[in-house]
C-alpha cells in the first residue's frame, strides 16, 4: 500500500542556508597573529598598570648594570693611570743598572760598582739605533738655597738625558755638550725642588750648594708627574763631570776611570728593545770577562715597555676579576625579574584564558610576556647605565660603554611556557578585579 511523505525540507541551494552561517574554523597553525606593536602595546599597559612592581622588578638589574660598568671603569681608570705614569718617560726606555739581577726596578740605588763610563762610551761606540745615550751618576744630598734647603737625589748626567726621558723646561736652559766637559758648577732643579727652595720667585740665575760646592741655577724643568723610576719633580741635575769629580767622587777603585750609576738610552723603535737589551748585555759581558749565558751576571737590563705590559695584564686581570664580582649583581637581578615574571604568570590566568577563547594561540601569550620581560631588562640596564657613565674628570682616559643585557628574558623563558598549558576557563579565585588586555 503506498503512503505519501509530505513536510520535506526543499532540496537544492536553500538546504546549505543553515551551513552557511557557520564561521570556519581557525587553523592554529597559519591564522595570523597579532602585530607585534599591539603585543608590545598590551605589553607596556600592563606594565604600567603596576609602576611600583615593575620599578622593584628593575631595580636589580639597575644596581647589577651600575655595578658593573662602574667597576670596569675603576680598572680601566686605573690601567690608564699606570700607563701614562709609565710613559712619562717613554715607553722604549732601556736602563742598565750594575749589580746582579734581582727584583730591583730601574730607580732603585745599587751599591754595585761594575759600571763605568767605559761602559757607557763602548755602548755608545755601537751606534745602536736610539735618540740617545745618557749616562748617569746619582747620590742624595741637601740643596742649600738663600732662604731654604730640601734633600733630593742629585742625578750627574749629559745632555742626552732630556731626549731620552722626553723633559721640557719651563724657564731656563739644560745641559749641553760645554758644561759636561768643562765641569761647569750649573744646575737645573725639578719643579718640586724648585717650589720648594724659591717658592714662586725666579729661580734661574739663583746660587744653591751642593756638598758646600756653589751652583747655578740653569733651568727648571715642567711638572712631570711620577714614573717607575720615580718623579724627576724631586730630583736636580747636574753634568756628570761636577757629580763625579766635585760633588760625590765617582772614581773607579783602581782610579783609571769613572763609576756609573745607570746607563739609560731610548730606542726609536719599539720592535727593537728585545733586540737591544742582547747586544748591551752581550757587550758587557764581554767586558767584564762573564759566561755567556748570563747566569754570573753583574749588571741588569731593564725593558719598561715590558714592565708596562706586565702591569697591564696585571690590571686587565683585576678588571675582568671585578667585573665578574659585580656580575653576580646582574645575575641577581635576572633572576629578581624570572620570579616576578613566574608570579605574574600565575596571577593572570583569567586574562590568559580569556585571551585563547577569543583565538590567540600559545606563541602569542609567550610573545606577550617574553616582550615584558625584555622591557624590564632593557629599561633597567639603560637606567642603571645613564647612572653610572663614567665622567672624564673622575676616571682616567678611557670610557667603558656597558651594553645592557636583559639578563631576565632568558631565564624567565622556561617559567613563561606555563602559560600555554592554561586552560582558557576563567579561574575566579586569582584577582576578580583584575584588568584584562584583549586584542581587537
Amino acid at each position: 500500500m503506498a503512503s505519501t511523505i509530505t513536510n520535506l525540507p526543499p532540496a537544492g541551494p536553500a538546504a546549505a542556508a543553515p551551513d552557511a552561517a557557520l564561521l570556519a574554523p581557525l587553523d592554529d597553525v597559519d591564522a595570523a597573529g597579532p602585530r607585534l606593536w599591539e603585543i608590545g602595546r598590551i605589553a607596556f599597559d600592563s606594565l604600567r598598570a603596576n609602576k611600583a612592581r615593575s620599578f622593584l622588578t628593575m631595580l636589580g638589574v639597575i644596581i647589577g648594570v651600575a655595578s658593573v660598568v662602574g667597576l670596569l671603569a675603576l680598572g680601566s681608570g686605573a690601567s690608564s693611570s699606570i700607563t701614562s705614569r709609565l710613559t712619562t718617560t717613554g715607553a722604549n726606555l732601556l736602563t742598565v743598572i750594575p749589580g746582579a739581577p734581582s727584583n730591583r726596578g730601574p730607580g732603585a740605588s745599587s751599591a754595585a760598582q761594575t759600571l763605568t763610563m767605559d761602559d757607557a762610551a763602548a755602548i755608545v761606540a755601537l751606534r745602536l739605533p736610539v735618540t740617545g745615550i745618557a749616562p748617569q751618576f746619582n747620590a742624595s744630598a741637601q740643596i742649600v738655597a738663600p732662604a731654604a734647603d730640601t734633600n733630593a737625589q742629585v742625578i750627574g748626567t749629559t745632555p742626552d738625558y732630556q731626549r731620552v726621558n722626553n723633559l721640557s723646561l719651563t724657564n731656563g736652559v739644560f745641559l749641553d755638550v760645554g758644561h759636561v766637559s768643562a765641569a761647569a758648577p750649573v744646575i737645573v732643579l725639578g719643579a718640586n725642588v724648585s717650589t720648594n727652595l724659591f717658592g714662586r720667585g725666579q729661580a734661574v740665575g739663583q746660587i744653591v750648594q751642593v756638598k758646600g760646592q756653589p751652583l747655578r741655577v740653569i733651568g727648571v724643568l715642567d711638572a712631570q708627574g711620577g714614573s717607575i723610576t720615580g718623579s724627576v719633580d724631586d730630583r736636580a741635575i747636574v753634568p756628570i763631570s761636577v757629580a763625579q769629580q766635585r760633588l760625590f767622587g765617582g772614581r773607579t777603585p783602581d782610579g783609571n776611570s769613572y763609576l756609573a750609576s745607570a746607563v739609560a738610552l731610548s730606542a726609536i723603535n719599539s720592535a727593537d728593545l728585545e733586540w737591544l737589551d742582547a747586544r748591551i748585555s752581550a757587550l758587557l759581558r764581554e767586558r767584564h770577562h762573564l759566561p755567556t749565558d748570563g747566569r754570573a751576571d753583574d749588571f741588569d737590563v731593564f725593558d719598561q715597555a715590558a714592565t708596562l705590559s706586565t702591569l697591564t695584564a696585571i690590571t686587565g686581570i683585576l678588571t675582568a676579576f671585578l667585573g665578574a664580582v659585580a656580575g653576580i649583581s646582574l645575575v641577581v637581578g635576572g633572576i629578581g625579574i624570572m620570579n616576578i615574571m613566574l608570579v605574574s604568570v600565575t596571577e593572570r590566568t583569567r586574562e590568559i584564558g580569556l585571551r585563547k577563547a577569543v583565538g590567540a594561540r600559545a606563541r602569542d601569550i609567550l610573545l606577550q610576556f617574553m616582550v615584558e620581560a625584555l622591557v624590564l631588562s632593557v629599561a633597567g640596564g639603560l637606567i642603571g647605565l645613564a647612572r653610572r657613565t663614567p665622567q672624564p674628570d673622575r676616571c682616567a682616559a678611557i670610557r667603558v660603554r656597558q651594553r645592557p643585557r636583559p639578563a631576565g628574558c632568558s631565564r624567565s623563558a622556561s617559567r613563561l611556557r606555563r602559560a600555554r598549558q592554561v586552560s582558557p576557563v576563567s579561574r575566579r579565585r586569582y584577582f576578580p578585579t583584575r584588568t584584562w588586555y584583549v586584542p581587537c
